[in-house]
């Protein structure tokens, strides 16, 4: 491959000017694409049996497709999962051995398919392991200043419910920010990392606060952390990993000391984090950077395909880049209309799973036939696949974005990428409104209004139809949890749509009255992400026994191969 030639000065008339990060960010992608063509070096790998991982593979599979987690979040969950059973649930009756969880952890992400087999060096297992060791201290020495076993012997109640109840949330705390810390280490997409910091050196130097703001001090973390949010997609535990770091900069050579001393602080600390994960000025910056996140992603898909031909296209034609751009949406497109289908998919297996459960459970339980009656099984069919088919509906009729979408597009790649249309007057953050406890008391009252018109609305058209005070009840819950899906599978396509849509009447009064069910849709799927029972029985019945028997059957494939090799 040859090397972009960053540093030439001689270019046409017609050539716009490139800004100084957009050169940094060529560079930095043509250095990783230079890089991945180097053969591995002979550093020992850890390897597992192709055949026995096809177990775990599978496995995986099916767990993945009854929990609607995004897909990018899917490793680092298997990892917080992991964690959770070795040092929490096995951890009770077991001694933790940090070294013996790397190790485990690595081997089972690589059956799983998260990591490449024979591809990870075995150097990374105690690497692995000094991460971990440092969240279970960190775990101890937090959870031994509180203790409810005393406070529940001198009769305090309520302070022993208090400790138990913050025991398990810093226990689940710490394992998702262990979990993140360990996904980072196993290596992070490069240009992403290169694309984020672009983003940010070009959103820190545009967005400003007024000058008599309390949240100066706050801006910059702030427009990081959206970075991470809007791009890469992080989540709440991988984002206080971040808030983590930056109130302990020190973590990564962390003594004994300098841990006792964090755990001496840990709720203060919590606190802080919590704060800035909640910040006023979360949602603007958010509306900004999703902006931004679409001109940086599809610049840098432009610029991966050929640095050194993108780069002196723009020197020399610059009539090519835009059709470059206008080609790289054009597959965005594309792929996000599969991406689509296939959260609706999950969305829709879930969905049918969970109305099938629900079915079974009228049927073969006495207390609740009483909410049911008798019916056919042609209304039983409709009953559970009807909210399935209203999925797959939502995600047939979502709109693709179009032309006008690229033109927009192609307009702020050109503001982030050139010195002739760079903005010139910057993004001024306006102060959260606060509404008076008079004005929100009567918007709470019309919210509530909207909220029993919406479900009165349903609940007497389905009385009117004969429908039983139980069937109500449980189609109302998978009217909920379907429109919340609905959005959800929705997101991908309307975070890449820049054209703003035009508000009509029809528009307006759907969303009145709309509204409501999506909250409690949300509400639901957060409730349900807890006690899914599919996912309850995989994760605590199937999982634990299976992933003992995968152990032992790979371990009894090696010793037959030892023999083999014994007997030739």
């Amino acid at each position: 491959m040859v090397s972009p030639r960053l540093m030439r000065k001689s270019h046409s008339e017609e050539a716009m000017t490139m800004t100084a990060q957009t050169k940094r960010l060529f560079q930095a992608i043509y250095k990783t694409q230079s890089e991945g063509e180097k053969e591995n070096d002979d550093t020992p790998k850890i390897k597992v049996s192709e055949v026995i991982s096809k177990m775990s593979f599978y496995y995986e599979k099916i767990r993945n497709s009854v929990d609607y987690k995004e897909e990018y979040l899917l490793r680092k969950n298997a990892i917080e999962r992991i964690l959770k059973r070795q040092i929490v649930i096995e951890g009770a009756v077991l001694d933790v051995n940090s070294e013996k969880i790397s190790k485990f952890l690595l081997t089972e992400l690589i059956r799983a398919g998260y990591l490449p087999n024979n591809k990870i060096p075995e150097e990374k297992i105690p690497d692995i392991a000094a991460k971990i060791e440092k969240y279970i201290k960190l775990r101890n020495y937090s959870l031994a200043r509180m203790n409810p076993g005393a406070s529940l012997m001198n009769g305090r109640v309520n302070k022993a419910n208090q400790e138990m109840k913050e025991r398990g949330e810093l226990t689940h705390w710490f394992i998702a920010i262990a979990a993140s810390e360990i996904e980072e280490s196993l290596g992070r997409d490069k240009v992403k990392q290169a694309v984020v910091a672009s983003m940010y050196e070009s959103l820190n130097k545009n967005i400003k606060l007024p000058d008599d703001s309390p949240f100066k001090k706050d801006l910059e973390i702030q427009i990081y952390l959206s970075i991470y949010r809007s791009y890469l997609k992080f989540d709440q535990g991988m984002l206080s990993f971040i808030l983590f770091k930056y109130f302990n900069s020190n973590w990564d050579k962390s003594s004994d000391e300098a841990i006792a001393k964090i755990a001496q602080n840990i709720i203060a600390l919590r606190v802080a984090v919590d704060k800035q994960l909640n910040h006023p000025l979360k949602k603007q910056l958010d509306k900004i950077v999703n902006r931004y996140t679409v001109f940086f992603t599809t610049f840098a898909e432009v610029i991966k395909k050929d640095p050194s031909g993108v780069y002196d296209s723009i020197k020399n034609d610059p009539k090519a880049f835009p059709r470059a751009i206008r080609h790289a949406c054009n597959e965005k497109y594309k792929t996000i209309k599969h991406k689509l289908w296939r959260a609706a998919t999950n969305s829709i297996i879930y969905i049918f799973l969970t109305k099938l459960f629900f079915a079974l459970l009228k049927i073969k339980i006495p207390a609740l036939q009483q909410f049911s009656v008798e019916v056919s099984p042609i209304f039983l069919a409709v009953d559970i696949g009807f909210p399935s088919f209203l999925l797959f509906l939502v995600a047939l009729f979502t709109k693709i974005p179009a032309e006008e979408n690229s033109k927009k597009i192609i307009s702020g790649i050109k503001e982030i990428a050139f010195l002739e249309n760079a903005r010139h007057e910057p993004i001024i953050l306006r102060e959260p409104a606060k509404r008076g406890k008079l004005m929100t008391a009567i918007f709470n009252f019309i919210y509530i209004i909207t909220f029993f018109i919406s479900f009165g609305s349903v609940v007497w058209i389905l009385d009117k139809i004969n429908l039983t005070l139980g069937n109500i009840i449980v189609f109302l819950l998978f009217l909920a949890l379907v429109s919340f899906l609905g959005i959800r599978i929705r997101r991908g396509v309307r975070d890449f749509i820049i054209v703003e849509s035009k508000d009509n009447i029809l528009s307006f009064l759907v969303d009145f009255f709309y509204t409501p069910i999506i909250t409690v849709g949300k509400w639901l799927t957060e409730k349900f992400s807890q006690i899914n029972i599919f996912v309850f029985i995989l994760d605590f019945i199937i999982e634990a026994p299976f992933k003992i028997i995968v152990e032992i059957t790979e371990e009894w494939t090696k010793y037959a191969k030892e023999r083999k090799d014994d007997i030739v």
